[in-house]
């Protein structure tokens, strides 16, 4: 039995499971165990993978203990990993077998290591040289360890039967070799010679913060266009010659393709991949890397930040503004504040990119909490695009159509000079909403409190909260008329029509993310744009960050005013980011760009703070508005969702958290509701929300968690509470 413990003979055991904390088991006699260690115990009838927390509690004696199975050979997991997660889980408010959770979803966990075909060189050479097969050896050369024949075939651009012939030939030779096994050593760790003045600057800078003792974390805020990505994969370069890991998260799976591309062109090689497009095995792969310390370069979705890594030395956040970054299901966390935290449990650097900076990034840079790096000018010849507002109040499209005669006239210009536009609506599918003008009816999900969207490409109705599908009827359900359905407001897929009647030899593709099936899909189609494919492009904000299209010249923003509706305390934030960033994919090479914004009220400061290009105005005006309302940044908030089948226990337990919320207000945390949610129904339960709002100076979840636990809650009522909300639905 392990004397890791004190002789003990029981350990603790953290499970991936929604409970408040560790279980105890009992120590079989010769089984050495130690913190971090990865277990498999049972749980009822399963075997699951748990985690060694500490020692036993002791309050069971071990003789009525269930025993560990068995000590799995993986790693294990580190000591300031596991603070990460107790933190994390202290934070949010979740249990912290679910944050462990987040940190052991991998396909086959503790199972022997797989293998998998790699290719080597031969003795033999190939009986004919040709291109193809030239670039196929050198490919081979460069990544010093074995390729499979797909690996291979990508990267030298050939097809799979170059790599068979070769191999046919003796020139390549077939090994197997562990499925786990390494990635391939980045090259060319030396600074970057290919960077402008400001961008050697800055990445001499970050180089500076990675090789120094200590946790440090910086604002890279450059204007789109700038080459931050080159500078901060400065700072990777530095951290693995240091022998450390990187890792560089992404708002979306979406902006990884070309990503790959420009890592593996300052590297030779390509990084490490974690996302949900990628498969279980090479996630298994990711994971391994990570916990060895064999993986250098990571790149990757949210989830990424979870990964066990050995020696992490630096956390990039790229695009550090986008929503995307918070986790809104099932464990409530925000990626970059999480990323902050691991970051000075690790020691490492973090490094915050955006060319419009979330306001709490740009206070805690305003406040000496973070450094800051500035990239005022565009990379090479490139320069900033016009703006011009277009009043939809002088420049009426007329009905039924959402493009003005401004728009119209500079996309004929630029078309006709052989340029590409862009027409920008954050608004999916064909309209929001389908009513019936006999009788009234509208088409609402079955289980939520949203409109069905019509979705004409696919011919059906969907909701975008649930999922829920229909067929698109061809009479009113209610009354039975077929000739007064009507369809009210545009999406792109409307969006596109329009402009083929406009512009009807333009090719036109539509970029949206229900019209794209699969990553490598989404690579084509972008690849084919960005060399000249498609003369229009038409889409919602998964085109507004991180693509370039040399030959794109005007874009065109449909209704500017969307996101400026509704109660969102970070609505006007949101709208100036998203203009911003989808006005930067004008002239992005040698070719001046405009961005026409269409709008009702191009009064609107947020509009006017676009058009004058003053962003550190903007944040001013917003900063003050958020602190003398005491709202975060400059205050503390968490969201409480009460929501269950049962409207009545539903809005019973509501009323009960709002009459117990004394002792919180008696702290100096003010308790607003409860209230209808802004879906009162979502996926088929009723949903009440109550806010709580304190100064920041306020630790607010012991006081949060005493007061829900003071209150009764019936099993088939759940009770969420969102620290840091970033939505209010």
């Amino acid at each position: 039995m392990s004397d890791l413990f004190g002789g003990v003979p029981s350990v603790a055991v953290l499970l991936p499971m929604p409970l408040d904390g560790p279980l105890d088991y009992a120590v079989p006699e010769g089984l050495e165990l130690a913190p971090g260690d990865f277990v498999l115990v049972e749980v009822g009838a399963k075997r699951i993978v748990g985690v060694v927390w500490g020692p036993g509690e002791g309050q069971v004696e071990a003789t009525r203990l269930k025993p560990v199975a068995t000590r799995l050979d993986v790693p294990p997991m580190r000591a300031e990993m596991r603070r990460f997660l107790d933190r994390a889980s202290d934070y949010t408010m979740t249990p912290p077998g679910m944050m462990l959770r987040l940190a052991t979803r991998v396909p086959e966990l503790g199972e022997p290591p797989k293998s998998r075909v790699v290719f080597r060189r031969g003795g033999d050479a190939p009986a004919r040289m040709t291109e193809a097969r030239q670039r196929v050896l050198d490919i081979l050369d460069d990544a010093g360890i074995g390729l499979s024949g797909a690996e291979l075939a990508r990267e030298a651009g050939v097809s799979s039967a170059v790599v068979k012939g070769l191999a046919d030939q003796g020139t390549l030779e077939r090994v197997e070799i562990a499925a786990d096994g390494p990635y391939p050593t980045l090259q060319r760790l030396e600074p970057g010679t290919h960077l402008s003045d400001d961008q050697r600057a800055a990445g001499d800078t970050l180089r500076a913060a990675v090789t120094e003792d200590g946790y440090s974390a910086t604002l890279l805020y450059g204007v789109t266009g700038s080459g931050k990505t080159e500078v901060y994969l400065e700072a990777a370069a530095a951290c693995v010659a240091e022998g450390r890991q990187a890792l560089v998260l992404l708002p979306e799976v979406a902006l990884t393709p070309g990503f790959l591309e420009r890592v593996e062109g300052r590297f030779g090689v390509r990084p490490a991949e974690w996302h949900h497009g990628v498969t279980g095995a090479e996630r298994r792969r990711s994971w391994h890397a990570a916990a060895k310390g064999t993986g250098q370069l990571f790149v990757g979705a949210r989830s990424a930040l979870f990964l066990p890594y050995r020696n992490l030395g630096l956390i990039v956040i790229d695009e550090e503004h986008e929503g995307s970054y918070k986790q809104e299901e099932q464990v409530l966390y925000h990626a970059r504040d999480m990323a902050i935290l691991r970051a000075s449990i690790e020691g490492a650097t973090a490094v915050l990119a955006s060319a419009t900076p979330s306001l709490e990034t740009w206070a805690n840079a305003e406040a000496g909490k973070y450094n800051r790096i500035d990239l005022p000018e565009r990379f090479g010849a490139a320069v900033l695009p016009d703006i011009k507002l277009i009043s939809m109040r002088e420049h009426n499209p007329g009905r039924d159509r959402w493009i003005t005669d401004p728009v119209v006239q500079a996309a004929r210009s630029r078309l006709a000079q052989g340029e590409q536009v862009m027409l920008f609506l954050n608004r999916r599918g064909y309209a929001p909403l389908t009513l019936c003008r006999n009788c009234g009816f509208q088409f609402g999900c079955p289980h939520c409190d949203a409109w069905m969207v019509t979705h004409r490409f696919r011919g059906e109705l969907l909701c975008h909260q649930c999922g829920h599908v229909e067929k698109v009827p061809r009479a009113c359900p209610e009354c039975g008329r077929d000739d007064r359905l009507s369809i009210c407001g545009p999406g792109v897929e409307r969006l596109a029509e329009e402009a083929a009647s406009l512009f009807p030899e333009a090719r036109i593709e539509v970029l949206s993310s229900d019209l794209v099936t699969s990553t490598a899909q989404l690579k084509e189609r972008i690849l084919n744009v960005a060399e000249g494919g498609a003369d229009i492009i038409i889409g919602t904000q998964m085109i507004a960050k991180g693509h370039n299209f040399p030959k794109l010249t005007l874009v065109g923003v449909i209704d500017a005013d969307m996101g400026l509706q509704g109660g969102d305390l970070r609505a006007a934030e949101k709208t100036f980011q998203i203009l911003h960033q989808v006005a930067g994919r004008a002239g992005r090479a040698d070719r001046k760009g405009t961005a026409m914004i269409q709008t009702v009220q191009p009064e609107h400061g947020v509009l006017r703070a676009i058009m004058s290009g003053d962003a550190e105005a903007f944040w001013r005006q917003e900063a003050y508005l958020r602190n003398d309302a005491g709202v975060p940044p400059y205050g503390r908030m968490a969201g409480i969702i009460v929501s269950g089948t049962d409207d009545a226990q539903v809005w019973s337990v509501a009323n009960d958290l709002g009459r117990a919320s004394g002792p919180l207000m008696s702290a100096g945390v003010d308790v607003f509701g409860p209230a209808p949610a802004p879906f009162a129904r979502l996926r088929g339960k009723s949903r009440v929300r109550l806010l709580a709002k304190a100064p920041k100076g306020i630790a607010i979840q012991p006081l949060l968690k005493r007061w829900r636990d003071s209150v009764k809650c019936p099993s088939a009522v759940r009770v969420v509470i969102d620290i840091d909300p970033q939505s209010f639905f």
